[in-house]
This record gives structure tokens, sequence and C-alpha cells, in this order.
């Protein structure tokens, strides 16, 4: 039985408040019946491997060290939807991280697909069920994100178990930037 792994960029506490912030301001409006990411599980995620075995584990862990990219600046951007037909996931957008996710599909495409189409994003709230689609649409559109800007400095490699609370999330391992 393997670990449930992927790759994630954890946040600044200023950008965790901002993506607080608007949750509180969907969840004030009650547009929508889900749940939204609990503060100690915001994160981006660069690329979910799913359940791997311990050597393709210790194989990933020794391909992702020989990354080289530089520190370099992410910035929040909207918030939006994948899908306005079926809204099941609300996100807020990190722009800037698209080259490190590329390294990462590079470093690793001898052991999983690249991404097809990524797009950097914070899973903010997963929807259930709405009533007026249209209000939540609406609201969505209107919240301002504070276009909070950071330094990128590491990436790590995390384990996720799923309990019937919540996805507990765990280290496995930090890869500097250099």
């Amino acid at each position: 039985m393997g670990e449930r792994c992927f790759l994630a960029l954890d946040l600044p506490g200023n950008v965790l408040d901002e993506v607080m912030r608007i949750q509180q301001e969907l969840e004030r409006k009650k547009l929508f019946f889900g749940k939204c990411t609990e503060k100690e599980n915001i994160h981006l995620t660069l690329k979910f491997l799913g359940e791997i075995d311990e050597d393709t584990l210790k194989n990933v862990k020794e391909k992702l060290k020989k990354i080289k990219i530089k520190p370099f600046t992410a910035t929040l951007s909207d918030v939006g939807v994948f899908s306005e037909q079926m809204v099941r996931i609300i996100w807020v957008q990190l722009d800037g991280v698209d080259e490190l996710q590329k390294q990462i599909d590079l470093a690793l495409e001898s052991l999983f697909k690249p991404e097809e189409r990524f797009m950097g994003h914070i899973t903010i709230a997963r929807v259930k069920h709405v009533d007026n689609k249209t209000a939540l649409l609406d609201a969505v559109k209107k919240i301002k994100v504070n276009q909070l800007q950071f330094t990128v400095e590491r990436f790590c490699l995390k384990k996720s178990v799923l309990t019937t609370e919540k996805p507990v999330y765990t280290i496995l391992e930090e890869y500097p930037l250099r």
C-alpha cells in the first residue's frame, strides 16, 4: 500500500489571510452548500501524483532534487470556477507558477504524464449543491482580490491521508529553489 502524494506550494501568512477573507465573504452570502478548505490545508497543487509505492516515492524524491529554478514572484489574481455549468470548485488564481510546474513535469516525465492543462489555482471551496447558480457566479465575479505578491523559495512533496473530517497533509520533503 503506497502513499497518496502531491507536490505543493505553501503560502505565506498574508496570502492565507487574504484567501480566508475571500472564503468568509462567500460563506456570509450562503449561496452554496459545501465546504471551504481549512486554513491549514490551503495550498497550491503543482502536481498530483496519486497513490505511489515506496520505490516510486524514492525515485520522485531523487528526480525533484535535480530541479534548478531560481526563487520567483507569484501573484494572487482572480477568483473563479472551472465550469459555470457545473460549479464544483471555487478557486483563487495564482499567477507566476507555470515555469516551476513545467520543471516538475520535466523532472518526473519518466514516471508521470505531464499536466495537460495546468492553471495555478488555490482551491478555496468545494461545492456540493447550489440553489441559485447565477447568484453564486455573480458573487464570485464581484469579489475583489488584493493582488498580493510573494517570493516562492521552495516547494514541497506532501502526502495526503483522507479522514472523514478532512484530509491531513504531511510534508515528506522540501525543495528549496536555487
